[in-house]
């Protein structure tokens, strides 16, 4: 009789909570920003080249690129790494909103002087690279593809969550 106690509680005991990290939700978000320009040499050139994170912690990361010219002049960054380990929340160009709630992009193209922001929750620790290189048209590639340009102009930094 014992024995069948123990099967019943297994079954029917209620699962222990899990701890989140931080509420997806908390408002307002930690401000970071990060600028692309173009240095002397015509690669791009990033500030900061290293951004520290904690996770669960809700943030809003604005990217300035401040001296695009034009369609091929411009900067692509790809962050893969780090949005397939967060919860996405909005993605706002100028004065659209793209309210994303846990789907994915690929990437963030200025193709003209402005800034775009990436509201977000980083959920796993670790570090993830983020690349940064000519838009692909501007290269001689299909728009849009992702991946690192090998015929253009890139450089790398990182996202280090604790």
């Amino acid at each position: 009789m014992p024995r069948l106690w123990f099967i019943f509680a297994l079954l029917f005991a209620a699962p222990a909570a899990a701890e989140s990290l931080g509420n997806l939700a908390q408002y307002p978000p930690s401000k970071i920003d990060l600028t692309i320009t173009t240095a002397d040499d015509a690669m791009p050139k990033i500030e900061p080249a290293e951004i520290k994170l904690l996770s669960g912690r809700y943030y809003r990361l604005t990217i300035n690129c401040p001296d695009v010219r034009d369609d091929l002049s411009g900067w692509r960054i790809e962050m893969r790494q780090l949005l397939n380990n967060s919860h996405l929340r909005l993605v706002t160009v100028g004065d659209i909103e793209v309210h994303l709630q846990g789907l994915s992009f690929n990437a963030i193209e200025c193709d003209e002087i402005g800034a775009a922001h990436v509201s977000f929750v980083p959920i796993k620790p670790g570090t993830f690279p983020f690349y940064v290189g000519n838009v692909p048209l501007a290269v001689g590639r299909p728009i849009g593809e992702s991946g690192v340009q090998a015929k253009g102009k890139s450089v790398f930094g990182k996202f280090v969550v604790q």
